[in-house]
């Protein structure tokens, strides 16, 4: 998972930008329809969690092949964790 995290002085864009989220979920992770569940799984939890992220944020989400074989709640916690990595780096500039 990538997440960044926009320096406030180095700012180009205006504040109010949204936040925003992409995902990359490879062949590796199945075939097509296993794929969408996937992201269609974590669209919906990142969508929950958008509001923890300052404006101008964007935040990847790379699924692993393990992540098919994942219960809902499994990949939340999963989620969870890699967030909670990201957020502990350091901001990136734009």
């Amino acid at each position: 998972m990538h997440l960044m995290i926009p320096e406030t002085e180095h700012l180009s864009e205006p504040v109010g930008t949204p936040v925003r989220a992409g995902f990359v979920v490879p062949k590796a992770v199945g075939g097509a329809v296993v794929r969408n569940q996937v992201k269609r799984r974590l669209r919906h939890l990142v969508r929950e969690r958008l509001a923890q992220f300052p404006p101008g944020t964007d935040v990847v989400v790379r699924a692993l092949p393990s992540a098919a074989q994942r219960s809902y709640h499994g990949l939340s916690a999963d989620l969870d964790a890699a967030l909670a990595a990201a957020q502990r780096r350091k901001p990136v500039p734009r």
